[in-house]
């Protein structure tokens, strides 16, 4: 069977959602976590949302990428409406759109840094792929440790091979999640550097979920999750 065209918005944001919500079943009965969240991205614009421990801001950025289902709402990606959409169309918009950058790095590690870049661009049988692995470790500064394992490489260089990989199939949106979360402050600062180098080059649009307000100071617009509301910050 033919999988269904989904559904396509006429608006020129990278990213929009209207009245998100996320509720959770627990042993205490019914959890809101995200309530009625509208939010509006353009393409090339660079985003930070900050909120406290638990209030929801991994879970607003998964649903944002369609790694997760929500409750009520619509959500809005290059155009595509996720609202709908099965897992497998979810992936290819994923896939065809997005690149994620995760607090814990997610490298595979039975594979090298190298291979860990490769492997998004194979899985979309992208052309000229060795070619764009060397260009995208050059950038991000891993040359010559293309041929290591992660666990070879220190934490800063595994998140670069992370953000490397994110970059790989030339996403439009660029989703990160407390990128520096793991690192050391100097470390996490050189990471950052390098994630808005990136930014700035491939005009990717770039959502980011952080804690720090440093952080989210370098960010075009900054939003705050309170009580599962979204707000604007100064």
């Amino acid at each position: 069977m033919t999988s269904p065209t989904p559904e396509r918005s006429d608006a020129s944001s990278i990213l929009r959602t209207l009245g998100l919500t996320k509720r959770v079943v627990t042993r205490q009965g019914e959890l809101t976590i995200l309530s009625g969240v509208s939010l509006e991205v353009n393409p090339g614009e660079s985003v930070a949302i900050i909120g406290a421990s638990g209030s929801g801001k991994s879970t607003l950025l998964g649903l944002l990428a369609g790694l997760d289902r929500h409750s009520e709402g619509e959500i809005w990606l290059a155009g595509n409406s996720l609202n709908g959409l099965d897992e497998d169309q979810r992936a290819a918009l994923r896939s065809r759109y997005v690149g994620f950058v995760f607090q814990s790095f997610q490298l595979l590690p039975a594979l090298t840094a190298r291979e860990n870049v490769l492997l998004p661009m194979e899985l979309l049988q992208l052309g000229d792929a060795e070619q764009e692995v060397d260009r995208l470790l050059l950038a991000v500064g891993l040359q010559q440790r293309g041929d290591h394992y992660p666990r070879q490489l220190s934490g800063g260089e595994q998140q670069r091979v992370a953000i490397a990989r994110a970059f790989a199939c030339q996403p439009q949106i660029l989703f990160a999640d407390e990128p520096t979360g793991n690192l050391d402050r100097r470390t996490g600062e050189t990471i950052i550097e390098l994630l808005f180098e990136l930014n700035r080059r491939t005009h990717t649009t770039l959502v980011l979920v952080t804690h720090d307000t440093q952080l989210a100071a370098r960010c075009q617009r900054r939003l705050q999750l309170v009580d599962g509301c979204l707000e604007p910050l100064p």
